[in-house]
C-alpha cells in the first residue's frame, strides 16, 4: 500500500479558498489516489503549533493571508525569489522534515500574463502594497521596461515599496491611492487589494483601459474588472493567478514535472460557478 501524502492551504479566512478543488482535481487527473489536500483556518498565533505538529505524511503547504510573512521564522531554507519579496506562499517538506519556503505567486503571475499574450510592457502600475503587491512588483520587474508606479494609502507603505524596488532593481514610483484610476490608462495594472477597495475607480474610469490583472476571484467580476471589460479592456482575474501558481505548487509538492493545468483550471471554474 502506498504511503499517504498530505498537503493543505492555511489562512484566515480560508472557507472561500479554491485551492482544495484545484489540487484535488490535479490528483484525480493523474490518478494519484494516495494524495489528499485540505484547508485549515489558521491565523498567525496558531501557525507555529500547526506547522511543528505535522508528521512525515506531509508534502507541502499553501499559504494565504495573513501567513505569507509570518511563516518565514519557521523555515529552514527560503528560495531567493521568496526572500527577495519577503513573502512565502509555498512550503515544501523534505524527506528529512526540513521546511523550504518558496513563492509561486511571482512566476504564476508571469505565466498567466504570458498566456494572455502580455510579454513586455513599457510601464506598469500596482494598486496596493501588501504581500501580493510585493510579488507583483517582483514579477513586473521582469517584463517592464520602464517605471512601475505603486498606488498606496500611507507614507509608510510608500517607503516600503521604494525600498523593495531598490532591493529588486526595479524603478518604482509612488502615487497617492486617491489617484489610482490613473493607473488604468497605462498598459498594465495589477490590483492586489481586498474586495471593494477599488470600486470607486470603476465609476471614475474613462476611455479604453489597458490590461487589468485583478487578483481577486470572489466576488467576480469586481466592479473595476467589470468596468474595464465594458470599455473594451483586457482583464485577468484571481483565478488566472490562482491556477498558475497552484500548478507550480502541485509540481513542487508531488515531484511531477508538468501539472495538469487544464484540469485544475476547469475545477476552479466549476467551483466558482457552483
Amino acid at each position: 500500500m502506498t504511503a499517504p501524502h498530505r498537503a493543505a492551504v492555511l489562512g484566515s479566512p480560508i472557507a472561500h479558498s479554491l485551492s482544495p478543488a484545484l489540487h484535488r482535481a490535479g490528483y484525480a487527473a493523474l490518478g494519484m489516489d494516495g494524495w489528499s489536500y485540505d484547508r485549515y483556518e489558521i491565523d498567525e498565533a496558531g501557525l507555529e503549533a500547526f506547522v511543528t505538529g505535522l508528521d512525515a505524511a506531509w508534502a507541502g503547504l499553501s499559504l494565504t493571508m495573513p501567513l505569507k510573512r509570518a511563516i518565514l521564522p519557521l523555515l529552514d531554507t527560503v528560495s531567493d525569489g521568496a526572500q527577495a519579496v519577503g513573502a512565502v506562499n509555498t512550503v515544501v517538506f523534505g524527506p528529512d522534515g526540513r521546511r523550504h519556503g518558496d513563492n509561486t505567486d511571482v512566476p504564476g503571475l508571469l505565466n498567466a500574463l504570458r498566456e494572455r499574450g502580455v510579454e513586455r510592457v513599457e510601464s506598469a502600475a500596482v494598486l496596493g502594497a501588501g504581500a501580493t503587491a510585493s510579488s507583483a512588483l517582483a514579477a513586473l520587474g521582469q517584463i517592464c521596461d520602464g517605471e512601475v508606479t505603486v498606488y498606496v494609502r500611507s507614507a509608510e507603505r510608500a517607503a516600503e515599496m521604494r525600498e523593495l524596488g531598490e532591493k529588486l532593481g526595479v524603478a518604482v514610483g509612488v502615487a497617492d491611492w486617491a489617484d489610482g484610476v490613473r493607473a488604468l490608462a497605462g498598459p498594465l495594472t495589477v490590483s492586489t487589494t481586498p474586495a471593494g477597495a477599488t470600486d470607486a475607480f470603476a465609476a471614475q474610469l474613462t476611455g479604453t483601459p489597458g490590461v487589468l490583472f485583478d487578483v481577486l476571484y470572489h466576488p467576480w467580476p469586481t466592479a473595476l474588472a467589470g468596468a474595464c471589460l465594458e470599455r473594451g479592456g483586457t482583464v485577468l482575474g484571481g483565478l488566472d493567478l490562482l491556477v498558475h501558481q497552484a500548478v507550480l505548487q502541485f509540481e513542487r509538492f508531488t515531484g511531477v514535472e508538468r501539472g495538469p493545468l487544464a484540469e485544475m483550471r476547469a475545477a476552479g471554474e466549476a467551483a466558482l460557478a457552483s
